[in-house]
C-alpha cells in the first residue's frame, strides 16, 4: 500500500499526499529511484468544499479513501484545476462520475478541452482568466496565469486571508520527503538536489518562463506565508527559499569551480583522456563530477541534467560510432541543449578509429545554442604524450573562458 498523508495546513485547508514509489521513469523519460509524491489540497467550510487538483490515476482508490476521511466525495462543490497533466488530474474522472455534473470545475479554458479529451467526460466548466478573483464560501481566490510552467494551461491560485499560494507544478520536486514541510535545514538541504533535477528535466525547456512568472508574482506583492506545490515539500517556514532557488536554477547561475564531465568510452581510450583532464582540474582545485557511459556503467541522464545547470563548465568525451558520435552521447547532447542550454564553456575530448568525424558533428549539433565550444581535442586510439599536452592546454583555455554571453557559433 502506498503511503498517504493528511495534514491541516491552515484552518479548514488540508494537504492530501500520496507517495509513488512504484514509478521508476517519470514521464517515461527520467530515472527517479527517489520516487515522487502527488499533492492535492482541500478547503472545507460549513458552506462549500473546494478540491484543488488530484492524484495520478494509479491511486484513484487511495485518493477517494483519503478524501473520504475528511468529506463525503459526493459533497465536493468545486474543483480548481491548476494543471491538467494526468499525474494531477487522473483521479478526477471517477470523482466526477460520483458527483455527476453538479460539481463546478474551474481552470484555464485550455484545461477544459484537455480534460474532456483525456477522460471523455463532460464538465460543468468555468473559465478563469489572469487576475480574476472569485469568492467561494467566504474564501477570496485570486487566479494567476503562469503559462508554460510547464504546460500552456497552468495557473496558480492565491488565497489572501491565509497567504496561501497553490503553485501547480512550479516549486515542486522529485522524491518522497520524510517530512511534509520545510521544517529544518537538514530536510531542505537533502531535498534541494531533487528540486533542481525536477526543474531541469520537467520545466527546463521553458526556463525563461520560470523567471518571467517569478517576476510576475513579485510584482503582485503577494504575502506568501504558505507555498503548496503539486509535488514534494510544502513550504511554510520560509517559502522564499524555493522561489529563489528556482529563479537561480532557471537563470543557470553557476556554482564556482564546479565542472561536470560526461563521456562515453567503448574500449577505454576516451576514459584515459578524461582521467588526464580530471587530474588537471583536480590539481587546480576544481570540484569535478564525472558521469560515464561504458560497458560497465550507464549514468542516469536525469541526474546529469540536474548537475549541469549550475556547472561553471562542461567537458564531453565521445568516441566515433558508425561515422557519427557515440549514440548515447548524441542523445545526451540533444537533451543538454533542449533542457539546459546556457552560456557555458564546453571542452570536447574524442578518440576515433579510422575516420574522424567528431569535429563536424559536434559543431553541427551545438550550432545556434548558447554553449561555447572552447576546443575539440581529437586523437586516434589511445591518447599519447602529445595528446596529454593538448588536453592540459585545452583545460587551461577552458578554465580561462568567460562564460558570460558566450554563444556556440563555432570554435573560439
Amino acid at each position: 500500500m502506498p503511503k498517504t498523508y493528511i495534514s491541516e495546513l491552515a484552518k479548514g485547508f488540508y494537504l492530501l499526499r500520496v507517495d509513488d514509489e512504484k514509478v521508476k521513469y517519470f514521464e517515461g523519460l527520467w530515472y527517479i529511484p527517489e520516487g515522487i509524491s502527488y499533492n492535492a489540497y482541500l478547503m472545507v467550510s460549513n458552506e462549500k468544499t473546494i478540491l484543488f487538483d488530484g492524484w495520478k490515476y494509479s491511486y484513484e482508490k487511495e485518493f477517494l479513501e483519503t478524501l473520504s476521511k475528511l468529506v463525503d466525495p459526493k459533497k465536493i462543490d468545486s474543483i480548481i484545476i491548476h494543471h491538467a497533466e494526468p499525474d494531477h488530474s487522473g483521479t478526477l474522472a471517477k470523482l466526477l462520475e460520483i458527483n455527476g455534473s453538479k460539481t463546478e470545475v474551474y481552470g484555464h479554458t485550455l484545461a477544459k478541452k484537455m480534460l474532456e479529451g483525456f477522460y471523455k467526460v463532460k464538465l460543468n466548466f468555468k473559465d478563469v482568466v489572469d487576475g480574476q478573483e472569485l469568492d467561494i464560501a467566504g474564501n477570496r481566490l485570486k487566479f494567476i496565469y503562469t503559462a508554460l510552467l510547464h504546460w500552456p494551461e497552468t495557473i496558480m491560485t492565491y488565497i489572501a486571508q491565509d497567504g496561501i499560494l497553490l503553485s501547480g507544478d512550479a516549486f515542486g520536486a522529485y522524491s518522497m520527503p520524510e517530512k511534509l514541510f520545510d521544517e529544518d535545514e537538514e530536510t531542505v538541504l537533502k531535498y534541494l538536489p531533487f528540486a533542481k533535477k525536477y526543474l531541469v528535466t520537467v520545466i527546463g525547456h521553458y526556463r525563461e518562463h520560470i523567471v518571467k512568472n517569478i517576476e510576475k508574482l513579485d510584482k503582485l506583492g503577494l504575502d506568501i506565508r504558505l507555498l503548496v506545490p503539486l509535488h514534494g515539500l510544502v513550504w511554510k517556514k520560509n517559502p522564499r527559499v524555493i522561489i529563489d532557488y528556482y529563479k537561480r536554477w532557471a537563470q543557470a547561475v553557476p556554482e564556482k569551480n564546479k565542472i561536470v564531465i560526461i563521456y562515453s568510452s567503448m574500449y577505454g581510450f576516451v576514459d584515459k583522456a578524461v582521467l588526464m583532464a580530471a587530474k588537471e582540474l583536480d590539481q587546480k582545485g576544481y570540484k569535478t563530477l564525472i558521469y560515464k557511459f561504458t560497458d560497465t556503467n550507464y549514468a542516469p541522464i536525469s541526474d546529469i541534467l540536474g548537475e549541469v545547470i549550475d556547472a561553471q563548465g562542461i567537458i564531453l568525451g565521445t568516441g566515433v560510432y558508425e561515422a557519427d558520435l557515440f549514440p548515447y552521447m548524441r542523445h545526451f547532447i540533444d537533451l543538454l541543449i533542449e533542457k539546459a542550454d546556457s552560456p557555458r564553456p564546453i571542452l570536447i575530448l574524442s578518440s576515433y578509429g579510422w575516420g574522424n568525424v567528431v569535429r563536424k558533428k559536434i559543431e553541427e549539433r551545438f550550432k545556434g545554442s548558447k554553449f561555447k565550444l572552447i576546443d575539440i581535442i581529437d586523437f586516434q586510439g589511445l591518447p599519447d604524450g602529445e595528446v596529454e599536452y593538448r588536453i592540459r592546454e585545452g583545460v587551461k583555455n577552458f578554465l580561462n573562458a568567460d562564460f558570460r554571453g558566450l554563444h556556440a557559433d563555432g570554435l573560439g
